[in-house]
């Protein structure tokens, strides 16, 4: 059997520096990045997911990335479609022969991926259970509450400075459904509601913070349901600089 290179995996909740951290660990070391966001996913959504895809083109040789706008809004897509979709990506990283370096914060789509689920029945376009069958080592971020919270805001912040509230009308009128917005959460969902005159920027803006709190909160909880279920998590302290958490990792690989 070919001997593979243990998968890293980078995850952590929203504004916890994901991106930055996989982005510069990929140019230490020759990797590419496969994210595992559920929303990144769509075409179109580029500020309010935190793409950040000036991330991997700015600041040194440009890091190739994966599963990242292969989807219009509204498409299907599923934990399935994910599992099908990494292991490919998967398969054509380490063809290259590159690092594969796995990053997001949706933990079902890591949980997923790392503990093989098995659905009740085979998929259109997979006629087999995947199977991973790789070794991989997981790293994540933690910040305090209240650091998270004061990353949470500022970004926000600069996200509405920097064209959010615009991007989603250009989405809708494109002839994206308001509906399949409103669905996918979070930023899109209140947007939708204040573009549509629903609530006015003040109600927006209160009620957005509360709802990202709230979804940080829940993505720790589902990490440390991955970390019970069996997989190791090694928790990279915050206060480290960017260098020390890349020699944290390092150690560790």
């Amino acid at each position: 059997m070919e001997k593979y290179r243990p998968i890293i995996v980078v995850l952590g909740p929203t504004a916890s520096g994901k991106t930055e951290l996989a982005v510069s660990l990929a140019r230490l070391i020759q990797g590419e990045i496969i994210s595992a966001d559920s929303r990144q996913i769509y075409r179109g959504l580029t500020i309010g997911t935190g793409k950040d895809l000036e991330v991997y083109q700015n600041g040194g040789v440009a890091v190739n990335h994966h599963l990242i706008d292969i989807l219009d809004v509204g498409e299907p897509y599923s934990v399935a479609h994910f599992q099908f979709d990494a292991l490919k990506a998967i398969e054509k990283v380490e063809a290259m022969g590159q690092q594969v370096i796995i990053c997001g914060g949706t933990g079902l789509y890591l949980d997923a991926l790392l503990r093989d689920y098995e659905f009740s029945r085979l998929t259109d376009f997979a006629n087999e259970s995947i199977k991973l069958n790789r070794e991989f080592v997981v790293f994540g971020l933690n910040p305090i509450a209240e650091i998270r919270r004061m990353r949470c805001a500022n970004r926000l912040t600069d996200r509405l400075n920097n064209g959010l509230i615009e991007e989603v009308e250009q989405l809708i009128s494109n002839g994206v459904n308001p509906n399949d917005l409103i669905r996918l959460g979070l930023e899109y969902k209140w947007l939708v509601h204040l573009v549509q005159g629903e609530i006015n920027r003040s109600e927006f803006e209160r009620g957005l913070s509360v709802a990202i709190q709230q979804f940080s909160k829940r993505q720790m909880t589902f990490f440390r349901k991955m970390e019970r279920s069996g997989i190791p998590i090694h928790w990279i302290p915050d206060e480290l600089s960017l260098n020390s958490k890349l020699a944290f990792i390092q150690s560790r690989i």
